[in-house]
Formats: C-alpha cells, sequence, structure tokens
C-alpha cells in the first residue's frame, strides 16, 4: 500500500552552519565593530540565545541569521523568532529563539485534523514525531501533499519523506 511521512525534521549541521556564517559576517560589520554580542546554539534543548548590548543590534542579528537560513535551504519557520521576549540582563539584552525539531503532538493532531476534515481517502497515523499517510492510490496522497503545500493555516515547515508506492 502506498505511502509517505510527514515530518519536520532539521539539519542540525545546516543550522549549526547558519549560525557561524552569521558570527562571521557580524564582526566583519561595521556597525558591530566594538559591540559585543554572542550566539550560542543550545543542541540539547534546541534553542538558540543571541545576547547583543541593545534591542535594535538584536533585531539585526536576528535579520542576519534568518538570511543565512534561508542561504543554507534552511525553512525561516524552523526558528520561533516571533514568540519569545527579549530580557534585559544589565547592560545586554538577550533573547532564547526556540528551534523546531521534530513534529510536537499537538501540531501533529492539528496536521492529521485538516487531512480528515478534507474527507481525503487516505489513513493519517501518528507515529513518534512524524505521521505516516497510506491509501491504495498513490494520486491521492499526492494531493494530500499538495493540499499541505498550500494550506497557509499551517506554520510548520513540512516535510514529505520515505514516499513509497
Amino acid at each position: 500500500m502506498p505511502s509517505f511521512d510527514i515530518s519536520t525534521k532539521l539539519d542540525l549541521q545546516l543550522l549549526e552552519n547558519a549560525v557561524n556564517t552569521t558570527i562571521k559576517e557580524l564582526k566583519n560589520r561595521f556597525d558591530f565593530k566594538d559591540s559585543p554580542f554572542e550566539i550560542d546554539n543550545l543542541k540539547k534543548e534546541n534553542l538558540l540565545k543571541i545576547t547583543a548590548e541593545s534591542d535594535m543590534k538584536l533585531t539585526q542579528i536576528e535579520d542576519v541569521l534568518i538570511s543565512k537560513c534561508l542561504k543554507q535551504h534552511i525553512d525561516a519557520r524552523s526558528l520561533d523568532i516571533a514568540s519569545p521576549e527579549m530580557i534585559q540582563s544589565g547592560k545586554q539584552v538577550y533573547k532564547k529563539i526556540p528551534v523546531k525539531n521534530g513534529l510536537s503532538q499537538e501540531d501533529a493532531k492539528k496536521v492529521v485534523k485538516l487531512i480528515k476534515d478534507q474527507q481525503f481517502k487516505v489513513q493519517a497515523a501518528i507515529m513518534d514525531d512524524i505521521i505516516r499517510v497510506t491509501s491504495k492510490k498513490i494520486d491521492e496522497l499526492q494531493e494530500v501533499i499538495q493540499f499541505l503545500k498550500q494550506n497557509t493555516t499551517i506554520e510548520l515547515p513540512l516535510q514529505f519523506i520515505n514516499m513509497k508506492s
């Protein structure tokens, strides 16, 4: 029976490369010449911690980081930049940015509900941090993929992997 998996896996090495190129570019920029900043990739907690001396510089670091992520073919929705707050700590401001790596149970349930609401002739099952979608016809699976790619209510960097016929 044909099937495919829906996932949101992030290649952590590509993220590390994006962080390193961001640091390299910012060290060469004139506006960051005597300004201390830091980008920590906390891999175990799936967080990026950005430290700068002002809100404006923090926002500039985020912009450069997003552009470097896009050049590394990392979906910008993998970084949850909008939700966390900036925290003032002495003379510096820092921000923790969660990195989305894998589907949470709530997100998986939302995706499965979207598929079932469209009444496709497929079965969707949540398996740990992926969703397995099966059907009798491969054309129906391709319809589901097209529907999910065009759906704007999903704010996740979905990947469609392991297509089997």
